[in-house]
């Protein structure tokens, strides 16, 4: 049985919902070890399945809900880690110059929006960003590391510029 996800009964999201949340909750929980984040993923699981407007097969919804819980288990730890390393970070600065706790959620949000925009290249256009920005190389120091040539490095960093304009400009569109 199929049916689209955005044309789902009330009765039809009950049944994936009754049928499915349960062993969901405890499939996460067994992968974060806490029951309470394990109940905010499912239902983050949840949102994104109702939210997708792919069809949905009845047969297939626990592996389909399992990919989709994957993914958002691998972000909940990345941006987890990506929080820990800002603390860190912070802990570092002495107090009358540590930023507000306004700017401090601020800096946050551009780090991970950031990460996942950087999340979201093709490995050797992520590298070359990074070792530029990162690490201050010259392409051509670049295209040695990564086996390319510098036409290639130049491609790459374009696309790494229009993904870093795109993310900064996505919600004036």
């Amino acid at each position: 049985m199929s049916f689209s996800t955005s044309g789902l009964s009330v009765d039809a999201i009950g049944q994936l919902y009754t049928g499915h949340h349960r062993w969901l909750l405890g499939w996460l929980q067994r992968r974060v070890g806490c029951r309470d984040q394990a109940a905010d993923l499912a239902q983050d699981t949840f949102v994104k399945v109702l939210r997708s407007r792919n069809s949905l097969y009845v047969e297939e919804a626990r592996a389909l809900l399992s990919t989709i819980a994957r993914s958002i288990v691998v972000d909940h730890f990345r941006r987890r880690a990506l929080e820990q390393a800002f603390l860190d970070a912070l802990a570092l600065i002495p107090e009358p110059q540590s930023p507000s706790p306004e700017a401090r959620s601020l800096v946050l949000e551009a780090l991970l929006a950031v990460d996942r925009m950087l999340d979201g290249l093709p490995d050797k256009v992520r590298r070359a960003f990074l070792l530029s920005q990162l690490d201050g190389m010259g392409y051509r120091d670049i295209a040695t590391e990564l086996g390319v040539s510098v036409s290639s490095v130049q491609q790459y960093m374009t696309r790494a510029y229009a993904a870093c304009y795109a993310a900064q400009y996505a919600d004036e569109t």
